[in-house]
């Protein structure tokens, strides 16, 4: 089986404000092992989180990439449904969605 990368946007500005899907695809990919990061901006949360996706993609998997809406070169998670593996950025504005995910 070959691997694949998919890319998404779950959050985006809309007439009625901010929407977001972080908690659905979150919840959709049934993961078992959830990391969230939280730290200031510019630290290295995307750079950890790209390593941690061409790892799995060395490694034969499928990863979905989570890209920032606002900043689309800033990713914001890693999805391996496969592993049953998600690692999400949960610094603020994330941070409050991802709460409610993992209540």
């Amino acid at each position: 089986m070959q691997q694949q990368e998919l890319d998404f946007f779950l959050g985006a500005l809309s007439p009625t404000g901010f929407s977001s899907y972080y908690t659905q695809v979150v919840k959709d990919a049934e993961t078992q092992t959830s990391a969230l990061l939280k730290a200031g901006p510019g630290c290295g949360k995307s750079t950890l989180l790209r390593r941690i996706a061409a790892h799995l993609e060395e490694q034969g998997e499928t990863v979905e990439l989570i890209h920032c809406s606002s900043d689309p070169d800033s990713l914001d998670g890693v999805v391996c449904g496969a592993r049953k593996f998600s690692v999400v950025d949960a610094t603020p504005p994330h941070g409050a969605v991802h709460k409610h995910t993992f209540s």
